[in-house]
This record gives C-alpha cells, structure tokens and sequence, in this order.
C-alpha cells in the first residue's frame, strides 16, 4: 500500500455520503500552455466562471451548489510554469475554485485560502463540501481553494486505471514471506512504473516547494499583499514550507492537525502507528464504558484481541466484501484506520466489525474504498497516484526490505494491529523515477507574522506532538501554539467551540492567543 502518513478531508467526505447511502437503505490529462503575451504570470486576468462537476480525478460528483445564503461557487484555472527554475517556459494549469465573502465589501480583509490535505487532496472538491463550517470566516474572507499541481485538475497524475487499482489494493501488504515480499515489492514496481510512463511529464516538477511557490503566485493574481491561509493535515506542511520560503508575505496563517516537520518517512509512519493505536484504544475505551454492552469486545483488550484475529483470519481467508471483491487483511486495516480519522465514525467503525465477524466485510471495505479515493461507481479519483507522486518528489529516502524488517520490532511494540502495515508501507516509493528532494521539509521562517499552529492530543494521523515541532521549527515569535484536547484528526472541525471562537477571533480580528492557550 502507499505510505499515506497524511490524508485528505476528501476521504472523508466521501466516506460519509457513501457509507450514509449504505446504511441508511478517467482523469483529465494535464494543460500544458505558453506564457501570457506580456511574459508575466502575475498579471494574468483569472475567468472565474460557474463550476462543473467535479472531475473524475477530483473525484467525480454533481456540481456545487449555492450555499444557503445564496453564496454560488466560482471556478477557473491559473497559469503556472511547469518547472519554477525556467519560469518562462511551458505552464500548467492550476484549478481554482472560490466563494466570495457574504460580509460587506467594507468588512472584507481578502482571500483565505484553503488546502485540506493528503497530499492529494482535491481543494475544489473539498471546499464546497465544508464550507458551512467556515461561514463565520466567510463574513470577511473569500474562501478559495485549488488542486494543488499534480492533483485532480491540475496537471493531475495518472497511474494504473480503475480496474488494475482494484487488482493493486486487494494486494496482500503485509507480507510474512519471501514470495509475498516479492509479491509486494513487485506490485509496488508496476505502480511506479505506471506513473512514469502514464504522467513522465509532470513527475519532477510536484514537490511541496513548487506547490507553494504557486501559492505565492494565487496570492499575487488574487490581488492580496499577503498570503491568508487555512492549512490541515498535509496542508500544515504546504504552509510551514510556504512561510520559509515567503516569510514576509505571510499574513494570518492556521496550521490544524500538523505534520511533525522534524521527521524522515519512516520516523512519520512510526508515529502514526502510535497515533491510530492510541485512536484505536480510545475508540474501545469509548465502547466497552458505555451503559450497553459493547458489541465488538467486553473490554478494551478484548476489541483489541478480536480485531487481531480478525485480521489474521483475513490474511488466511478474505470473506465477502464489495462484489465481485472480498474483504482481505490489507483492505480491513485500511479500513478500520479510516474510521480512526474522526469520531463521528467510530459508529462506522463498530458496524464494520460487527459485520466482519459475521462474514459480511461491506462497511469496512467502503471504509477502505473511501481512504483510496475510490467512489462507489468503482472509479478512483487521482488521490493516491498524487499522492505517491507528491511524497517520492519531496523524501530523498528510499527504503529497502532490510530497512522494515530492521524496524519492524519498533513497530510492533507501537501498533499489534497498524505495526506491520505501516512498517511496509514506507517501501513506497521503491524505483521512483525521480529523485527526492530533502530528509524532511524546511519550514523556519524568521521575520514571519505570528502562525497559530493547532494540535489535537487524540489525532491519530499527526500525533498531537507535531504541533510542538511545526512551533519550534517555525522559530521563536513565529509559531504560536493551541491545544485542543479531543479525538480525531483536526480540532477546528471537531465542534469545539473553543476552538473555533479562538480560529475565528484570530483570522477575523488578528488577535492572537497566548502561546500554549488550551481547549477541552
């Protein structure tokens, strides 16, 4: 499976509708264009028109439509130059999508821009889909969001198709064996070389560097001095590089759910896996306290237990899933880490067990469906190709088999039930055909206005002790840290108010809080 150490609110969203469905009853190439006839890419006029659905690679869909109040969503594409050291060669289009303030012209501070994460994410399909949690913010921002490049509309990358992705998340990741070892690494290879030869173009131009240097050029075409922006998960990254290579032009900036800067691939996935084990943990505590017996385990330890089990049946004898596929071992835990994304779905989570353990493995499945980026048609948005593609580009690291089995241990003793599919996870970008760019991201910024960088102690995905790192790598006087103590991944969609009243007074009125503020 890919390393996916960060995941999209897409995955989310699409989880929700297809799984609320359930249990309540090809991509477009990339644009490749010339400059503007002045040569200057900063001047060019956007035509922001009304939008289509979304494409397949976005991940397909209806069209937007007007928030309540009336608020229509507006589309278009920006200009960028396809590789930023030879600015004036050939440009790729980069897929915008906005809603303007509903406050009073007088009110309006400027643009705030979006990105939700992966990398991979689509920002065009995601943002009409939360848009009514920043309606407060909208009062004095237009929220804007994009498909960064490599993503969806933007010069997305293209691997496998629909039907060989199927074939490839059935495989068997995490392998016991040397035949299932070879298995993997080849699966792996052919993945890879796909998308060397379906998107060669574009490969060694999707690094986070250039995905905030068009960043910086949005800012500059929205017409807005400095850069306002809302970044989660990945997105915590995007704008800690951002700041570091634009320190000044940094204007109001929110890092929720945040990736540890400090960390090499491996060191990220290690966490992770004592991030979902803590979720995992939590979710059965949650469970088994509750007045009615808990239906997947008496006790904590014995969900834990049961799911182990369940997992190892699996690997021996998948059971039914999604017809014509059945549930296996690799598709279950893909699943049930999906749940661990957000409390809402522990409900999700406990319904897939339950099935599971009767043989029926559709809930847990469409859980794995939803992580992958693939809708309930069978078609596969660009999620996991980009965000392969966006990883290999920014990590120079290139692991081995000898490298996990040394690490496996480590693993283990972190996650019974996430170690070992973690551990081969970071052999992802096996063969990549195009060099990684650095150990880990550059994100201090020196003379940056003050970022408030959000953590959140049950985060299963960006352990809460990221936030911390992202503030001490930003550097002193820049990184300002909030504390929310809650489940999931991401505070200022958990509900909290507290949370989102510091978020809003900040974004809206500039007031920072006091470093180490804490909501509960």
């Amino acid at each position: 499976m890919p390393n996916r150490h960060r995941i999209s609110a897409t995955a989310l969203t699409t989880a929700a509708v297809i799984l609320s469905a359930l249990l309540t009853g090809g991509a477009t190439g990339p644009a490749y264009g010339a400059l503007p006839a002045n040569g200057d890419l900063s001047s060019q006029k956007l035509n922001w028109k009304d939008c289509p659905a979304p494409s397949a690679a976005e991940g397909g869909g209806s069209a937007p439509a007007p928030l309540p109040d009336g608020g229509r969503w507006q589309c278009a594409t920006m200009k960028a130059p396809l590789n930023w050291k030879s600015p004036s060669g050939s440009t790729i289009d980069i897929a915008l999508i906005r809603v303007k303030a509903s406050g009073p012209p007088s009110n309006r501070i400027g643009s705030l821009i979006f990105n939700f994460g992966g990398p991979g994410g689509s920002g065009v399909s995601t943002l009409p889909a939360f848009a009514q949690d920043y309606g407060t913010l909208r009062t004095r921002y237009d929220l804007v969001s994009f498909d960064p490049r490599g993503v969806g509309g933007s010069a997305g990358v293209k691997c496998e198709d629909d039907q060989q992705l199927d074939v490839y998340f059935q495989q068997d990741a995490i392998p016991d064996n040397a035949a299932e070892q070879k298995a993997y690494l080849n699966n792996t290879r052919q993945f890879n070389n796909a998308c060397r030869q379906n998107s060669r173009a574009v490969l060694p131009y999707v690094r986070t560097t250039d995905a905030a240097r068009d960043m910086d050029l949005l800012r500059k075409v929205l017409g807005d001095a400095k850069l306002n922006y809302f970044g989660i998960s990945y997105g915590t990254e995007l704008g800690g590089v951002y700041a570091h290579l634009f320190p000044k032009n940094v204007g109001r900036a929110v890092l929720d759910a945040v990736v540890d800067p400090t960390l090499n691939p491996a060191q990220s996935s290690l966490g992770q896996a004592k991030g979902f084990q803590l979720a995992l943990d939590n979710y059965a505590r949650d469970c088994t306290s509750k007045g009615t017996a808990c239906p997947v385990g008496k006790t904590p330890q014995d969900v834990e237990n049961r799911i182990v089990k369940l997992l190892r049946d699996l690997e021996r004898k998948p059971i039914s899933g999604i017809f014509p596929r059945r549930l296996t071992q690799t598709a279950a835990a893909n699943g049930i880490a999906q749940a661990l994304y957000s409390k809402e779905f522990w409900g999700y989570l406990t319904t897939g067990l339950q099935q599971a353990y009767a043989g029926d493995g559709k809930v847990l499945m469409l859980l794995s469906d939803s992580m992958n980026g693939r809708n309930e048609n069978g078609q596969y948005s660009n999620l996991i190709p980009a965000n392969v593609s966006i990883n290999c580009a920014d990590e120079k690291q290139r692991y081995t088999p000898a490298d996990v089995k040394a690490k496996l241990p480590q693993f283990r003793a972190a996650s019974r039930v996430f170690g070992d599919f973690l551990a081969w996870s970071i052999l992802s970008c096996t063969d990549w055909p195009v060099a990684g760019a650095a150990g880990h991201p550059e994100v201090s910024a020196p003379g940056a206005a003050p970022i408030l960088v959000v953590g959140n102690t049950g985060d299963p995905a960006t352990p809460y002790e990221g936030a911390k790192k992202m503030v001490q790598a930003l550097g002193n006087g820049v990184g300002v840290e909030l504390t929310y103590k809650g489940q999931g991944h991401g505070s200022y969609d958990s509900g909290s108010t507290c949370v989102q009243g510091t978020v809003n007074s900040y974004l809206l009125n500039g007031r920072v809080p006091a470093a180490g503020t804490v909501c509960s």
